[in-house]
């Protein structure tokens, strides 16, 4: 969402309020102080609660209880926001004219509505992951069971059951590969199914809505998209780190802000620098991934017994309810070729000569990273649509290798060698660098993703001339 706020901004002029929630905003005062919410003249931080009972955790959210929250909670504050940035006496801003909100932020088409002014979703995941949420409620039926002891049995029987081609979705894709809620294994699942169908079926009350993606990379996904939603515009504006260092200089005070909520180790890229190319394997799984002790264990060993170089990113509260405790024989082992990280510039580090291959979760940010860094990967797909992701990376574009849920240090072990050393590593790592040619051609000027968002911003740019933006 930053990323377009600053394109908005030092590229085409956009007066930014960018709204936090109260939570989010005290993460980002710890990780970074004062400088990080200062903002600029015509580039302004806000708040609104979430409806949570206020914490001071420095940690991530539980996701169903916020996304259930935000949309019983955040439409009254937000209204009240609204009103407040457009009849403060002496505010330097012109009146709000159009919102720019998370694709699952639909409450604020509420409050445009009101204001009678046009409101654009950016859905933050993949093209493919919100086509696949787009089908939740005509799958809901097929995977309700009435009888509480046959759950289990009658949920694994459905998984392997094959999505129709029809959908838009890859041949070959399963229940399984769908976003994980649909399973619901867990009473979080049930909250999670009905939130995303509750926010795919408000969608189309927006202006439009723009993906993270290219067309290239998921042209099928983004025309049935199109095909079952036609009232909505919907636009492939990505990869938006290639888009956004091409549209704004480094030099300029935009490039600057940040709002990552995690303190970045800048030790990492120090470390990094001057090994071997393709010789180290980064693992990082993001914000809001957790696993147990044990899990952490096997990972643990499956690093050390590969013999590669590593460089591990592990937040503080990675491991569930506990701390993250790595084996002190894991440690010595390691010492000289291991480099454990709280937080990075993942972005930037992707684009190191010297990362061969990448661990990840596959959420859409990292996995669209790695792409635009040319870098196979390895998938432990957690929760959510990363399921998903990790079908296409494996299947479709053939940039990944998928280890199972149960984690197994041989398995690690054998597939990072695979990757680096193996078979398997030549043909990756050669569709790595095509998808890579790809995202840098679509985000030039005059290709696709460029001419997107310059459509985008030509329809904000006549509502601003007869409203004024803010």
């Amino acid at each position: 969402m930053l990323m377009v706020a600053k394109l908005l901004h030092s590229s085409h002029g956009f007066h930014i309020t960018f709204v936090l929630t109260e939570y989010n905003y005290r993460r980002l005062l710890r990780s970074h102080g004062e400088e990080a919410v200062r903002g600029l003249p015509a580039f302004t931080f806000e708040t609104i609660p979430d409806g949570l009972p206020s914490s001071d955790d420095d940690s991530t959210q539980h996701v169903p209880s916020l996304c259930d929250s935000t949309s019983k909670n955040c439409l009254a504050p937000f209204r009240c926001l609204l009103a407040r940035l457009s009849s403060t006496p002496g505010r330097p801003l012109p009146p709000v004219s159009c919102i720019v909100a998370d694709g699952i932020m639909s409450f604020t088409l509420d409050a445009a509505a009101d204001l009678g002014i046009p409101a654009v979703l950016f859905w933050t995941t993949s093209a493919c992951g919100y086509l696949a949420y787009n089908f939740y409620r005509p799958l809901l039926d097929h995977m309700t069971c009435d009888v509480e002891s046959d759950r289990k049995e009658f949920l694994d029987a459905r998984l392997d059951v094959l999505i129709p081609e029809a959908t838009g979705l890859a041949s070959g894709m399963r229940v399984k590969h769908l976003p994980s809620f649909i399973r619901r294994a867990v009473p979080d699942d049930d909250i999670a199914v009905k939130f995303a169908i509750r926010e795919t079926s408000r969608a189309p009350m927006a202006s439009a809505v723009i993906l993270n993606t290219f067309d290239a990379l998921e042209q099928a996904a983004l025309v049935a998209l199109r095909r079952i939603l036609p009232s909505l515009p919907i636009y492939a504006i990505g990869p938006l780190p290639l888009l956004l260092r091409r549209e704004i200089p480094t030099e300029s005070p935009v490039g600057s802000i940040k709002t990552s909520l995690w303190k970045d180790d800048s030790s990492c890229l120090d470390w990094l620098h001057g090994r071997k190319p393709r010789s180290v394997v980064y693992v990082n799984f993001g914000s809001v991934t957790v696993m147990s002790n044990e899990q952490l264990v096997e990972f643990s060993w499956g690093l050390a017994d590969s013999a590669y170089d590593f460089l591990w990113i592990i937040r503080p509260d990675l491991i569930r309810g506990e701390s993250a405790v790595l084996p002190a024989e894991f440690l010595k082992e390691t010492r000289e070729r291991g480099m454990i990280g709280s937080w990075c510039d993942q972005e930037k580090l992707l684009m190191q000569v010297e990362v061969g291959v990448f661990l990840t979760h596959t959420g859409w940010n990292s996995t669209l990273e790695s792409i635009c860094g040319g870098v196979p990967m390895i998938c432990w797909p957690f929760f959510a649509e990363q399921q998903t992701n990790c079908w296409y990376t494996c299947v479709e574009w053939g940039v990944g290798m998928e280890i199972d849920t149960d984690v197994k240090r041989e398995e690690i072990r054998d597939v990072i060698r695979n990757v680096m050393a193996g078979d398997k590593g030549p043909q990756m790592r050669g569709k790595a660098a095509e998808w890579k040619e790809m995202a840098v051609k679509a985000t030039q000027s005059g290709r696709e993703s460029s001419v997107n968002f310059d459509k985008i911003v030509n329809e904000l740019h006549y509502y601003q001339r007869n409203i004024g933006c803010a």
